[in-house]
């Protein structure tokens, strides 16, 4: 129970908000709230967050002076070296797998995290012989809107079919992979450690000649 003060127009606009959201997107547990219940209190506590981050990320995405600030709040992943691996095949003979930070993933997966705010360093399988349309994006930490309008803009799935039908690349994966971007703090070595090795690891098994890494 929260024992603090929230501001009934505040918790008016956040269910407006809710309201508003496509299907899919209302965050786990706000949706029992949305009909007027004892609970626009705890509704305003889960989703105020979450708003923040979004408008965060719109502010960013149109403000190049506002993401400077926010970005050097950040420091980044000191490494050694330089992970090079020079291509072994033509482009016109590779077979090409995208990995995308973007947060896309199938509506029937689990949803990334979005309620730790270090992020979530899980991965989803993406299996396009499935309609475009069954892939959406879960990802509060950049302005996504048009990419929900065009997936292609952060899973260029469709615009790498027409270069496979064009002779430019050699073949399209059936399996593909999505993580979620801002990955901070103790998710760091779980993603360096166990996540990302495991999909590299898979990429290899299916003989993987190029992947398009894509962020969001």
């Amino acid at each position: 129970m929260y024992n603090h003060y929230v501001n009934p127009k505040l918790t008016g606009v956040v269910r407006t908000l809710l309201y508003q959201m496509p299907q899919g997107q209302v965050p786990c547990g706000a949706s029992n709230h949305l009909k007027g219940s004892r609970g626009d209190e705890s509704v305003a506590m889960l989703f105020l967050p979450r708003l923040k981050n979004r408008t965060v990320a719109k502010l960013t995405s149109r403000s190049p002076w506002v993401a400077k600030k926010f970005a050097g709040r950040f420091s980044p992943v000191q490494t050694e070296g330089v992970p090079w691996c020079p291509p072994k095949k033509p482009l016109a003979k590779s077979k090409v797998a995208v990995v995308t930070t973007a947060g896309v993933h199938h509506k029937d997966q689990r949803p990334f995290d979005m309620k730790d705010p270090e992020g979530d360093p899980t991965f989803r399988i993406i299996d396009v012989s499935r309609p475009i349309g069954d892939l959406m994006i879960t990802h509060d930490y950049y302005d996504h809107s048009d990419a929900d309008k065009d997936i292609n803009i952060v899973f260029p799935i469709q615009r790498l079919k027409e270069f496979e039908k064009e002779g430019f690349i050699g073949e399209i994966a059936p399996t593909h992979y999505g993580f979620m971007g801002h990955i901070v703090g103790k998710h760091i070595q779980t993603l360096v450690n166990h996540s990302a090795p495991e999909v590299a690891q898979r990429l290899k098994q299916d003989g993987m000649d190029t992947v398009l890494l894509t962020p969001g």
